[in-house]
């Protein structure tokens, strides 16, 4: 059954062919449904949105340049590249690359094939640059791409040196030291701030709109590196709404600070925090809102931090605060079963073999595809919500008896 009605345009497909469309006009004409051969190819036209036949196969052939352009990129053929786009300049501003900033963002970006940026690909964001491409396109985008991994240095070195901005916002999104604050690497985050980045870029009506130390802090990524990141944009004089010195002392895995803190204080182990908005995963929506110090080693990995609550008297089964929906009330094992790849494996074992309840059940936020969504859910039931499947830390609360 036809899903579009002839008066409403229908999207072309993905990579549509010129030959294909022509058949279709010449089959409307042969059907009799239009006067002539260029009266069908104008309803073609028409049917996917376009003012005329020419203007339809402009944009193929525009399709079709770009796919080339692309495969060019991608196999490093600088030639290629120069071939393309000196024969057709409009190329440098092609819908390419990461949200279609732009051909030099997927250059400078080095994703296929994923490597450090070799002399060919250098070669090549150099002459884009001097022959047409904007080194600011999407918000300065090549470079927000390149700093997104420490080995794309060279790459942002080369894009800064022709005009790249370090504290360009990205889209209207977020700043580019962002980038490297979600992907959790120190490496561009140090080059980035001793490059002049500003880390405390706090801006309201932008839709990330804190520092870049809230950025990092609050990223779905789960990395041993944390602690690191967070350091250097410290000693840069950066500032976090998330101020809590023994949650920040955590992530920055100052166990010694941490110990200090519970000396003065042995209540702590047992305190709940409202003040933790954070803590979502890619895939979960569950943070940290209302959870003990515990919860918080345990949605981070940080197994030797869990150990020294656990010899400071922390209760395994803590729960955290219950919402006046009746959402939370999650133990801190929720959080070390539904980290990818798994991530919080050794964090579960700990809390199994301290005790932890893995009959408890809760009511908690669902995937992030689904808003709204509560499931209610024991330890293992929440982990096989989310990506990862029958992964190890499944089979070893399969193994402990875990029910569903």
């Amino acid at each position: 059954m036809p899903t579009h009605s002839q008066d409403t345009p229908r999207p072309l497909p993905d990579r549509p062919d010129l030959r294909h469309l022509k058949n279709q006009a010449k089959d409307l004409f042969r059907a009799g449904d239009a006067r002539s051969l260029t009266d069908a190819q104008f309803k073609i036209a028409r049917l996917y949105g376009f003012a005329s036949w020419p203007k339809l196969k402009a944009h193929v052939d525009s399709l079709e340049e770009i796919g080339q352009l692309k495969h060019a990129i991608d196999t490093n053929d600088f030639e290629g590249v120069k071939t393309l786009m000196s024969r057709n300049p409009a190329l440098h501003g092609a819908p390419l690359g990461y949200n279609k900033n732009g051909p030099l963002t997927w250059v400078a970006e080095c994703r296929v094939p994923w490597e450090p940026p070799s002399v060919e690909r250098l070669a090549m964001a150099k002459w884009m640059i001097d022959n047409g491409s904007d080194v600011h396109q999407g918000g300065d985008g090549p470079l927000m791409r390149a700093a997104l991994f420490g080995h794309r240095i060279p790459m942002m070195e080369l894009l800064v040196s022709h005009g790249a901005d370090v504290n360009a916002e990205w889209n209207g999104y977020f700043p580019i030291l962002f980038a490297p604050c979600e992907t959790v690497e120190p490496t561009p985050i140090k080059w980035l701030l001793e490059h002049g980045a500003n880390p405390n870029c706090a801006k309201p009506q932008r839709k990330y709109p804190g520092t870049a130390l809230d950025y990092v802090i609050a990223t779905y990524g789960r990395s041993r590196q944390l602690g690191t990141c967070i350091q250097l944009l410290l000693d840069a004089g950066g500032v976090t709404k998330h101020d809590v010195p023994p949650v920040l002392d955590l992530l920055r895995g100052r166990l010694d600070h941490l110990a200090e803190l519970l000396d003065a204080d042995a209540a702590l182990v047992d305190r709940q925090f409202p003040e933790l908005d954070f803590g979502v995963t890619g895939a979960r929506r569950l943070s940290l809102r209302g959870a003990t110090l515990l919860h918080v080693a345990a949605e981070y990995g940080n197994v030797e931090a869990a150990e020294l609550f656990l010899d400071r008297g922390a209760d395994v089964n803590a729960r955290a605060t219950v919402d006046e929906s009746g959402i939370g009330g999650q133990t801190a094992i929720f959080h070390a079963v539904t980290q990818f790849g798994d991530c919080g494996l050794l964090a579960a074992q700990l809390l199994m073999d301290h005790g932890a309840d893995l009959s408890v059940r809760v009511k908690l936020p669902g995937h992030y595809e689904r808003p709204g969504e509560i499931v209610e859910c024991t330890p293992l039931g929440y982990a096989l919500q989310f990506p990862g499947g029958e992964n190890k830390t499944v089979a070893k609360l399969r193994e402990r008896g875990a029910a569903e």
